[in-house]
Formats: structure tokens, C-alpha cells, sequence
């Protein structure tokens, strides 16, 4: 496990690809990161089991609640890549009703309003374009507003550029997802001091865009 800087009260690492960033009854990042530090681990935010990239933690409750704040008031903020099937725009927004069904574990979007259904927000960049294979792929930068389930993959599946990889919703690659937690900063809990953290991909889809 990569980690990226550690105090008395944070630690920033990277999340490997098939590692849950909860608590879980497998291999997690929790049980990983408390063996390592030998201290309490506070998840702040979470990722796909199948994303990969840069997480923060918390390593006491003080600033578990001071960075969770910040997640809320999305002061957190989160920037991802991705690797998306077909051409796309330049630039763009996403606005959707999603609704994330438990029982099979799956964000639809909605045109009306229901019961557990919210917003879902996000801007994207197009940072390069690829022929894999006789298939069009884009590469595409993406902050997130909202922090809803399988957001990302739901919505750009939607608009039929589902993320290379990504059975569940829609892609037929026979590979993982590639989906990566890029780029994290936030506001430090005791010191007030800026952070910021910066994540590369690693795999042979990302080395068609990433050199």
C-alpha cells in the first residue's frame, strides 16, 4: 500500500483495485490501515470496491468529525479519471435523479421524483481520445458535486458512454473499471493547512492516455 504523507491525525494512502474502503468482512482498507498504524482508523469518504486512487483517513474522532464536516460541505474535494466508452464533448455537466437499489446494488436514473431518490452533480473534462482494440475511448477528468452510489458509472452509462469495464452498467470489456480517484484536498484538521494529493493510474488502459 502506497501512503502518500501520515501525522497524528491523518493518513493519506492510495486504495488498491478489489479492496473495500469500509469496514467489510474481507480484505479493507480499515483493517489494513489500523495494522499499519497500530491506532483507531475513521472512514471520511468512500470508493468502489473496483476504483482505485488516493483516500484520506482519520486516525482519532476529532478530526474524523472535522474532515467528515468537510466532506458535507464539500470543502473535500475530490477529482477523478476515467476511461469512457465512445467520443464525448469537451466539456460538460451532468444533472440526474438517481435512485440506488439495495437489493441489487444499482443506481438507476430516474425521470421523476421518488422515494430515495436525489440529485446527482458532476463536470467533466475530455483530456484525450483513443482507438483500443477498433473501440472509441475517451479519457475524461471529473469533479464530482454530489457523492451518490456508483454515481460517475450510472451517469455517463446513461448517456451511452458507459466506463470501460464496467459490466454492471453496460460496458462489454472483459477488464476492470477505469475509474480512479485522481486528485483529493481538503483543509487540514488541526493545522488549518491546505492539502492536496495527487494519484496516477497505473494498467495498460490508462497507459493508451497516460505516458
Amino acid at each position: 500500500m502506497t501512503i502518500y504523507y501520515e501525522d497524528n491525525d491523518i493518513i493519506v494512502c492510495e486504495k488498491p483495485y478489489g479492496i473495500s474502503s469500509q469496514e467489510s468482512s474481507g480484505e479493507n482498507m480499515i483493517s489494513c490501515l489500523k495494522s499499519h498504524t497500530g491506532c483507531n482508523i475513521y472512514c471520511i469518504h468512500r470508493l468502489d470496491i473496483q476504483t482505485t486512487g488516493v483516500m484520506v483517513y482519520a486516525k482519532n474522532k476529532e478530526s474524523a468529525a472535522a474532515l467528515s464536516s468537510q466532506a458535507s460541505s464539500r470543502k473535500l474535494k475530490k477529482e477523478y479519471l476515467a476511461v469512457c466508452h465512445g467520443d464525448i464533448d469537451e466539456y460538460g455537466e451532468m444533472v440526474d435523479l438517481l435512485y440506488h437499489d439495495r437489493i441489487k446494488n444499482k443506481s438507476f436514473v430516474v425521470s421523476t421524483k421518488r422515494n430515495g431518490s436525489k440529485e446527482a452533480k458532476l463536470e467533466f473534462w475530455k483530456e484525450g481520445e483513443a482507438l483500443v482494440d477498433g473501440k472509441q475511448l475517451s479519457l475524461v477528468k471529473i469533479a464530482l458535486h454530489t457523492g451518490r452510489t456508483h454515481q460517475i458509472r450510472v451517469q455517463f452509462s446513461h448517456r451511452a458512454n458507459p466506463l470501460y469495464g464496467d459490466g454492471k452498467y453496460g460496458a462489454k470489456d472483459n477488464d476492470k473499471i477505469a475509474l480512479h480517484s485522481a486528485k483529493i484536498s481538503f483543509i487540514h484538521p488541526k493545522t488549518n493547512k491546505p492539502m492536496e494529493f495527487c494519484s496516477v493510474p497505473q494498467g495498460k488502459i490508462w497507459e493508451q492516455f497516460i505516458k
